[in-house]
């Protein structure tokens, strides 16, 4: 048996063992509903409500506090004040956004 009559033996079969098992998927799932199931609901609020309270506010002074530093040692960027700008804004009005465009999504 040639090299290439090898290679197109296991394309093939490769094509046919993908082809059996999306036909298995599509036969025997079931049908699922976004947006129904509740299980991590309360991990959700507790680490949005961290986010959006304290541990945003730490978040935002840590990237501030490092920006300061890299200020104090004397390479000055631009970067250095707009990424704990940033991280100040996305932390407090980034995380209502995604989660409201998440629960409406779903």
């Amino acid at each position: 048996m040639t090299e290439t009559a090898i290679k197109k033996s296991g394309h093939a079969e490769f094509v046919l063992l993908v082809l059996a098992l999306v036909l298995f998927t599509f036969f025997w799932a079931s049908t699922a509903y976004a947006g129904a199931d509740t299980t991590f609901n309360t991990a959700l609020t507790k680490f949005t409500d961290f986010l959006e309270g304290s541990g945003g506010k730490i978040i935002t002074v840590l990237s501030l506090a490092g920006g300061i530093v890299g200020l104090a040692s004397g390479r000055f960027s631009l970067g250095q004040v707009a990424i704990p700008v940033g991280v100040g804004v996305g932390a407090g009005t980034g995380i209502p956004i995604v989660t409201s465009t998440v629960t409406a999504t779903i």
